[in-house]
């Protein structure tokens, strides 16, 4: 196995761009992501967003956004780029013909024509892919033929790149975790795709990646299974994501002498993969002497109704036998999150897939409350047992049960997790680290581009 890479490594001293006239240069840096935060709240487009105003805050670079959007939104003409409102450094791209197999956008013109002609008004110093979905790996090929001497970096939010099952690494077939990715196996879980096929994908996603400069995850777990999967360990950083929240919620107020912390939520879409069925079950198994009217679930998603009707069922079952020990408030926004938190006591994440870095974590952390969750992928690896939070076993209703009493039976509990907790880095910080790896890639000396693999991995696909 190849070396986990060190994100507390001392970065090399990196002399700062000096421009002609001897002034400093600011870096032109330009960010991609696959949705904006205004029309698609996820924790990639967050984080993308976050970075960017975060470059344009910190001094020493200047950042454009572009987003792609698709349908429902409308395209504005014959141009695939669309302003966005009195957002002078945003811009939107509108790409729908895309093919989820291999990731790859089968609108070229639109690339040639409108993608290319303003990234090469821009002219960056840095392009940083936070998301290739909707937009097709051929951006990645249209930046580095365009733009030779552009730095590209692509940071990693899941395993899209791996996994043709919404990039999750959970089987088809019993939701059981997926632990590698071959031909094979992913053959097992698609059988009208053949092995050779799923070969092929491999190899095209491969080489396009291989374009980029530098790779960045999230989290060390997802950074280890991209370099597992045959990604050099060498152009690796993992760089957790960072916050742009003021607002610091206060501990519930405790009332009438009572002094549990018996307030759980759930914050998320109603899946499968998140789990939610997982936390119904074990609310159901408190026992009714340890529960109490003082404890309460409060469950912040939506989504269920586009869910298979055999999970909506299963989630109702399990919500007539949780009775009023769960609350429903529907889904929410980002912005609203410090409000709904001076309510909370115990942040759950039950998710049954690996996960990243979800941004609930960070934003339950900055408001100080701990968190009890799966003890799989990027959750065991940010959410400390026994230090700021509490796991239990993935999928498992008995074990989460046995954590919820844990948490509703010992009074120092809380308060002791609550100690332990550090406190998330801040977008100026995220950007504050992104900037130094940006100046040391562009003092670094570029290794030839694999252009003659790339083409004969595009061929093989055709």
């Amino acid at each position: 196995m190849n070396a986990q890479p060190n994100p507390s490594a001392p970065l090399p001293a990196v002399p700062v761009p000096v421009a002609p006239d001897g002034s400093v240069e600011d870096l032109r840096v330009l960010i991609i992501s696959h949705a904006h935060p205004g029309y698609s709240l996820g924790g990639a487009e967050v984080a993308s967003h976050n970075l960017h105003k975060g470059l344009n805050a910190v001094g020493g670079a200047s950042s454009r956004y572009l987003a792609r959007v698709g349908n429902p939104v409308p395209r504005h003409g014959a141009s695939a780029l669309m302003s966005l409102r009195q957002k002078e450094d945003e811009i939107l791209y509108h790409a729908d013909d895309y093919d989820h197999f291999l990731l790859s956008n089968r609108n070229t013109e639109d690339l040639r024509r409108d993608f290319l002609r303003f990234v090469t008004d821009v002219q960056p110093h840095v392009v940083h892919f936070h998301h290739i979905l909707g937009l097709g790996l051929e951006t990645l090929f249209a930046v580095r033929d365009a733009l030779p001497d552009t730095r590209i970096v692509v940071t990693f939010h899941e395993f899209l790149s791996i996994c043709h099952h919404h990039g999750q690494m959970v089987k088809t077939a019993g939701m059981k975790l997926c632990q590698r990715s071959s031909p094979t196996d992913c053959h097992a879980c698609f059988p009208d795709i053949s092995p050779a096929r799923f070969l092929q994908r491999e190899r095209f996603v491969q080489s396009m990646l291989q374009l980029a400069d530098h790779y960045v995850s999230p989290s060390h777990f997802l950074a280890q299974r991209f370099i597992d999967w045959g990604l050099d360990a060498s152009r690796m950083s993992v760089i957790e994501n960072g916050l742009d929240i003021a607002e610091v919620a206060p501990p519930r107020p405790l009332t009438g002498g009572n002094t549990r912390r018996g307030s759980f939520a759930y914050f998320g879409q109603m899946t499968p993969y998140k789990g939610a069925d997982v936390l119904l079950d074990a609310v159901g198994r408190v026992p009714e002497s340890v529960w109490s009217e003082d404890a309460r679930m409060m469950i912040f998603g939506g989504n269920l109704e586009r869910q298979p009707q055999a999970y909506q069922n299963k989630i109702a079952a399990l919500v007539e036998k949780a009775g009023d020990r769960v609350r429903f408030y529907g889904s929410y926004q980002n912005v609203e999150m410090p409000r709904l938190m001076r309510s909370v006591d115990w942040m759950i994440m039950p998710s049954v897939w690996w996960e990243n870095s979800p941004v609930v974590i960070q934003e339950a952390f900055h408001h100080g409350r701990p968190i009890i969750s799966s003890n799989i992928g990027g959750m065991a690896e940010k959410i400390r047992d026994g230090v700021d939070g509490l796991h239990f076993r993935a999928g498992s209703a008995e074990d989460l049960a046995d954590r919820l009493v844990e948490a509703l039976t010992d009074d120092t509990l809380w308060e002791r997790l609550r100690a332990g907790i550090r406190k998330p880095d801040t977008h100026l910080d995220f950007a504050r680290t992104h900037l130094e790896l940006y100046r040391r890639l562009r003092a670094e000396k570029r290794s030839d581009v694999p252009g003659a693999t790339v083409q004969k991995a595009v061929a093989r696909t055709a």
